[in-house]
């Protein structure tokens, strides 16, 4: 299976961190192991197998614990599948797919029909907002609905701001392992402080390859053929995929869109306040 991990010990000191998430969120859950044409795919089953279901989808340099953690009582109404996208710092393969083709979404459509799933939901956040569009795109006769939240592939923030107060700071903590830099990198991303974060980030920028190309943004005619209901939480303060920007794009060109919802004084990873509203609508407005 390839890799992107540089070493062992980063390997193992990522997914040592992948397990505490886990095991600390004390979820009865079990993984499966979905074998598709991209690559093994892990994905962490949680719930009642009678409850209706949905696929969760992390953010970039994440991982399925982050997930569930995100929206940690939808597995009392759903049954719920966490999954590690692939070439994340994750235990799924190393397998890069191209964000400019319809892999991504070839990739969750093998992986929707060997989880023998006729019909489901999906929730993602940030860069698991592409895949699920990407999903949209390729084959959405599967998909009931999708929760995206502060979604990538809609809109793009200013790519100097994203320069100076995300890029740079990530390089000069890989040159310098000094913590402050981190810190920066958190301070202008999150909402709250998130401790976690901070303790798997600081090994993912020096331990695994990361991928740095730019997200592109959805073609106006693929977006005006979906049907699919689309649900939409924005970032207000989001320096990456600006809320206010994304809002009036997406009005514009996804006829299905049946929610959208600006998070006030939310910057691109919401609070935890922030993520119990979210998931009280995907609860309580099952699509």
């Amino acid at each position: 299976m390839k890799t992107l991990f540089k070493t062992e010990q980063g390997k193992q000191a990522i997914l040592s961190l992948y397990d505490e998430k886990l095991k600390e969120l004390k979820i009865a859950h079990k993984f499966l192991k979905v074998n598709t044409s991209f690559g093994e795919t892990n994905v962490i089953a949680t719930g009642n197998s009678t409850n209706p279901p949905i696929i969760l989808v992390h953010g970039s340099n994440g991982c399925a614990p982050i997930a569930l953690e995100t929206y940690p009582n939808l597995h009392k109404t759903h049954r719920v599948y966490s999954i590690d996208v692939l070439a994340q710092p994750n235990k799924s393969a190393g397998t890069r797919l191209s964000m400019k083709d319809d892999s991504y979404g070839k990739w969750m459509i093998e992986l929707i029909q060997n989880l023998n799933l006729d019909s489901v939901a999906m929730a993602g956040f940030s860069f698991g907002g592409l895949v699920i569009l990407k999903t949209l795109e390729y084959n959405e006769s599967r998909i009931t609905g999708v929760y995206l939240s502060a979604p990538a592939y809609i809109v793009n923030g200013n790519p100097l701001i994203a320069l100076f107060k995300i890029f740079i700071p990530i390089k000069r903590y890989i040159k310098t392992k000094k913590p402050k830099y981190i810190e920066k990198f958190l301070t202008e991303l999150f909402t709250e402080r998130d401790e976690f974060a901070f303790k798997f980030l600081s090994k993912v920028f020096l331990e695994f390859d990361m991928d740095f190309t730019p997200v592109p943004v959805i073609d106006a005619k693929n977006a005006a053929n979906i049907k699919t209901p689309i649900t939409i939480f924005a970032a207000q303060h989001d320096i990456i995929f600006p809320g206010k920007k994304m809002l009036k794009r997406a009005k514009r060109i996804f006829p299905s869109l049946t929610l959208d919802n600006l998070l006030i004084d939310s910057k691109h990873v919401q609070s935890e306040n922030q993520n119990r509203i979210i998931e009280e609508v995907i609860i309580k407005n099952p699509i």
